[in-house]
């Protein structure tokens, strides 16, 4: 009798239980925790070190993107924007202009000139630099002697800051002082205008510029080629495969990954290369190496009076312009299988 008492009262309590929590959460439908506040209630130490970081990225960047962006909607320029001189104020009397500034600058045969090298500018560079860094990453990829001498011999130009590579280059290039026409002359060829003719001078930024690319992308190719497994080069080796077949069918496979993350970074990069044009030819001669960076540039501090919307508008297209290559490029990614 007891036995059967005690065994109706558990079930009783275990119901009552059951019920209470079913009531309980019938009555807060919401208590579960939010996705946000799981992850930030799971990750929280790296929210902490992560905003700091996020805070200053949207003071140094944030703010001038969107000013830039307000600049580009208005007739802003050295004669209507607030400024002081001396004890008296002057504000700003500029206008809102809409799109106008957009409508004007694809309409620019400018603008399209400047699009088309920079494009040219672009792709020679970037393909040059990952052909060169390939193939140096492949060579420093073997046991050979002095090969640490030899890595650090081409990594120098990446450790040698930017203007002073530009500027040892603009030496060289020297029409009449320069080492390499000095060769020329003792060779018995007469002096090569580099940076006076517009297809030398063209060429000569493009090879400057692969000369600062070519540690890079040497590097980022060579730590690739070191996550190959050697077993596979010993296994098509024994197939009886050929040296341009493992180049091909394991190499170029096994590099794919690296070698997209460092196109797309190296595009970037050149598509925004100031340093070297502005140093090396300052978008000379004429304007015959002006890029859509440094048209921008000459707009705001070179031309008199100085348009702050024009190179505004310049600037938000470059940005709109590198967009669309990274969406488009990662769709491509994508419909190769590759995961970024």
């Amino acid at each position: 009798m007891a036995a059967e008492t005690s065994r109706s009262v558990v079930p009783a309590a275990g119901d009552d239980v059951t019920r209470g929590r079913s009531r309980r959460t019938d009555r807060n439908p919401g208590a579960r925790p939010g996705r946000v506040r799981r992850a930030l209630a799971t990750h929280w130490y790296a929210w902490t070190m992560v905003t700091p970081v996020v805070l200053v990225l949207g003071v140094i960047i944030g703010w001038p993107l969107v000013r830039g962006i307000y600049l580009s909607l208005t007739d802003a320029n050295e004669r209507n924007v607030a400024r002081t001189i001396g004890p008296n104020t002057i504000d700003a009397t500029y206008q809102f202009v809409g799109l106008d500034n957009y409508t004007a600058a694809l309409s620019d045969p400018v603008f399209l000139d400047r699009l088309v090298w920079t494009v040219i500018w672009t792709v020679a560079c970037v393909s040059i630099t990952f052909a060169l860094g390939l193939g140096l990453a492949n060579i420093l990829n073997r046991e050979f002697r002095g090969r640490a001498v030899y890595r650090m011999a081409l990594i120098l130009p990446w450790a040698v800051p930017g203007f002073v590579s530009v500027f040892a280059w603009r030496f060289l290039f020297n029409r009449d002082n320069g080492i390499l026409n000095k060769v020329l002359e003792g060779g018995g060829i007469s002096a090569v205008p580099w940076l006076d003719d517009p297809t030398w001078a063209k060429l000569a930024v493009i090879t400057v510029n692969v000369w600062l690319g070519i540690p890079f992308m040497m590097v980022a190719l060579l730590g690739g080629l070191q996550s190959i497994p050697g077993e596979l080069y010993e296994a098509a080796e024994m197939d009886g495969a050929s040296p341009w077949q493992r180049f091909r069918h394991i190499t170029l496979p096994g590099l794919r990954s690296v070698s997209m993350t460092v196109i797309l970074l190296s595009t970037i990069w050149t598509f925004n290369m100031f340093p070297v044009i502005f140093l090396l030819t300052r978008g000379g001669p004429g304007d015959a190496t002006e890029i859509l960076v440094t048209q921008a540039f000459r707009q705001a501090f070179v031309t008199s009076p100085r348009d702050f919307a024009g190179s505004a508008t310049w600037g938000v297209l470059i940005l709109a312009l590198l967009m669309i290559f990274a969406l488009v490029y990662r769709r491509s990614l994508r419909k190769q299988g590759e995961v970024w």
